[in-house]
């Protein structure tokens, strides 16, 4: 998957947006303020997981942890383009999904999530 597909993907779920908080070539994909996903300048791409998530895929090699925010949970893809769409698709949603549930009540009803 390319730039435009993580963009497409990330964007169609509900209340995400796109920022730029590490400069034009980086995108950063929020819900309620909070990251899930972030695509750099280089073309990697680095999202939140669950634990068990992390240790699956990390120990397979199929991802590294990612830079500064693998203590939190989150793996890296030096090129998402190597994954099926529909695979990575999915972890991109879960990633939101991580994300949305530990934002407060009020902050997951003013997005239509509660």
């Amino acid at each position: 998957m390319d730039r435009a597909g993580v963009g497409r993907v990330c964007l169609a779920l509900p209340g995400a947006t796109l920022d730029h908080p590490f400069g034009d070539d980086h995108d950063a994909y929020k819900v309620g303020g909070k990251m899930f996903a972030i695509m750099g300048g280089m073309g990697g791409l680095s999202f939140k997981v669950s634990d068990i998530a992390f240790e699956i895929l990390t120990g397979a090699g199929r991802a590294r942890p990612a830079p500064y925010l693998a203590r939190a949970k989150w793996v890296h893809l030096d090129d998402p383009a190597d994954w099926p769409d529909d695979e990575l698709a999915e972890h991109l949603a879960i990633a939101y999904s991580i994300v949305a549930a530990k934002l407060t009540k009020k902050a997951r009803a003013a997005l239509g999530l509660a």
